[in-house]
């Protein structure tokens, strides 16, 4: 066990908060989407309901790594609150395609062996997350789409439920005011959670619906395995949220592992190198969250906001929304 926590943090210029935890014993980090966020548009309420869901979530995979459980476990469970709640683009909250129903994209990687699992347009599986685990688990392969992630579900004795499930008031609204621009709305909306647990095991996980209005068989970078999600033990785990379609080209999760293991750099500076120069350099936009094998972590992004969070082994805990 460590005998000390010491945390430094440090809110840039660019957006992202930065904390840099020593030798924790474990760490927790997790984002339900960036984008366009400003507080101007935002009720207070909101906001509240905002940072009670988050602070939950965290908690609850808190309590997992507290106990000694795994880091796969813990964001496992994290993942599960926020498709759990409407207020996120993922599970419940999912928004609508352009054909009007919910396609859920979800991965996970286990940073000690490098195994990983994701499932892509699926429509009836209450918690993606857990489909996606299954996949890696329970199967030889690491992606599933459609029917037959739907199906293997089923199989693995996964809750199931039916489409009206997914329907919120709130999506439904949004989806047609797309439909009638016939133009793709939210591109930001994701759920993810990164971990370090006790054993130094890192995690990372990753769920949404999508885009809104996005086309028939479109699949974005959260169900990739090195785009939207990674995790390796020797370097770090990494969570991505934003236009997928950047994501996927620049391959942001390995991007940032690889910038560590082969140039040496430090979980800041690599995410600082990608999020901020790479991807704004050709457009792209949006984040990522990430822990390293040492428990530094980050929380970068190069929108307006980015809904966002973290708590260490010392009950230290922060949800943060805005620049």
């Amino acid at each position: 066990m460590f005998l000390y926590l010491i945390v430094v943090g440090l809110l840039s210029c660019d957006g992202q908060m930065l904390v840099k935890d020593k030798n924790p014993d474990f760490i927790l980090v997790i984002h339900g989407g960036a984008g366009t966020i400003l507080k101007e548009n935002m009720t207070d309420e909101k906001e509240q309901q905002y940072e009670a869901k988050l602070r939950e979530a965290l908690k609850a995979g808190s309590k997992i790594l507290k106990n000694g459980g795994s880091s796969l476990d813990a964001v496992t469970e994290t993942i599960c609150v926020l498709e759990d709640s409407p207020l996120f683009n993922a599970g419940k909250g999912a928004v609508f395609t352009a054909e009007g129903v919910n396609e859920m994209d979800a991965s996970i990687m286990d940073g000690s062996d490098l195994n990983a699992g994701a499932v892509t347009g699926v429509r009836s599986i209450k918690n993606p997350i857990r489909a996606a685990r299954a996949v890696m688990e329970n199967s030889p392969h690491v992606l599933l789409s459609g029917a037959g992630a739907d199906t293997f579900a089923l199989q693995q004795g996964l809750t199931i439920v039916e489409p009206e499930y997914f329907f919120t008031k709130r999506r439904w609204e949004s989806y047609q005011k797309v439909k009638a621009k016939k133009e793709q709305g939210e591109k930001h909306g994701t759920v993810g959670a990164v971990a370090l647990d006790m054993q130094g095991n890192l995690a990372a996980a990753t769920s949404t619906g999508g885009m809104t209005y996005k086309m028939k068989g479109r699949v974005g970078d959260s169900p990739i395995i090195g785009a939207g999600t990674y995790a390796d033990n020797n370097t770090c785990a990494v969570s991505a949220t934003g236009h997928g379609e950047f994501f996927m080209r620049n391959v942001v999760a390995y991007d940032i592992s690889a910038l560590m293991k082969y140039k040496g750099l430090s979980l800041t500076d690599a995410a600082d190198e990608v999020i901020q120069k790479k991807l704004k350099a050709i457009g792209g936009d949006g984040g990522i969250i990430a822990v390293d094998k040492d428990g530094n972590f980050t929380m970068t992004f190069n929108t307006a906001g980015m809904y966002r969070g973290f708590i260490s082994s010392e009950g230290e805990m922060e949800v943060l929304i805005f620049k």
